[in-house]
């Protein structure tokens, strides 16, 4: 399965470095979609004042990550090649689908494997994409895009080759309210944190060590939301790897419970089965 994994994330940076190349910048990418957007909807260029934009925010219809570099050699995902760009893609007019790059400066890099859609506001449409964003000097930190550009972030850890590895977005207490949770270093703090999105930021509710869902050189995150249990539960491993171990938040306060031996990826996914 790990093999597997790795051949995907490398044939995906090989696809878009064929696709697109560095130094494109986003207007163009812009104005490329723009007139195909007009163009679907029998539109010219004398028309683009009647044209108007999605109103955000929009629902991201799909996330993907452009632009590979070597920019920053941390390799904690098992090779040399991070992300310098990100696509979203949106539900524009008439449900044309509208595309936007957001280009990172040269001291950041998405150090991640996939964006993964969010739905801050509940309706049931994903409005954002949830990525690791690392300074380069600062380290990583969990950051929220959308339409507008960045939506909000998590403070960077602090220094260089310092990571986080995501576990799951969504309303995770039943309060109306999205969470973002992440272990905060899972090869050394060991600790996993919990962040509120409220208001347009990002706020600390809670956090819990003894906990990981990586380790170095994996190209994938041993963990899951289990959507069964209300309040769903957060899948993690304990910080020996010897245990499965499931989270819940209530009232602001994590409760953990241990679920079982851990003897890999399959006992992981064994337990997202709802009964």
């Amino acid at each position: 399965m790990r093999a597997r994994t790795m051949a995907r994330r490398l044939m995906s940076r090989l696809w878009f470095g064929l696709k697109r190349r560095a130094g494109q910048g986003m207007l163009l990418w812009l104005a490329i979609v723009l007139g195909q957007s007009l163009a679907a909807e029998g539109m010219g260029p004398d028309d683009i004042g009647h044209w108007s934009p999605p109103v955000w925010p929009a629902e991201v219809l799909r996330a993907e990550f452009i632009n590979p570099t070597a920019r920053y050699g941390h390799g904690v995902l098992g090779d040399a090649l991070e992300w310098s760009g990100l696509m979203l893609r949106f539900a524009g007019p008439g449900q044309v689908p509208f595309g936007m790059a957001i280009d990172l400066p040269q001291d950041h890099v998405f150090e991640d494997l996939r964006p993964r859609l969010v739905d801050l506001n509940l309706d049931g449409r994903p409005d954002a994409a949830m990525v690791v964003e690392t300074d380069m000097a600062q380290g990583a930190a969990l950051a929220l895009h959308g339409g507008d550009g960045k939506i909000a972030e998590t403070p960077h850890i602090g220094r260089a080759n310092r990571w986080l590895a995501p576990v799951a977005a969504g309303d995770l207490d039943g309060d109306g309210r999205v969470e973002l949770a992440y272990v905060d270093r899972p090869h050394l703090a060991k600790t996993l944190r919990i962040w509120r999105f409220e208001a347009g930021a990002l706020t600390p509710v809670a956090a819990l060590s003894g906990l990981t869902n990586h380790q170095i050189g994996d190209d994938f995150i041993t963990s899951s939301l289990q959507g069964c249990a209300q309040p769903p539960e957060l899948l993690l491993v304990d910080a020996d790897w010897q245990r499965l171990i499931a989270v819940q938040l209530a009232a602001d306060q994590i409760s953990s419970r241990d679920i079982g031996s851990f003897s890999g990826l399959a006992s992981l996914e064994a337990t997202l089965d709802c009964p």
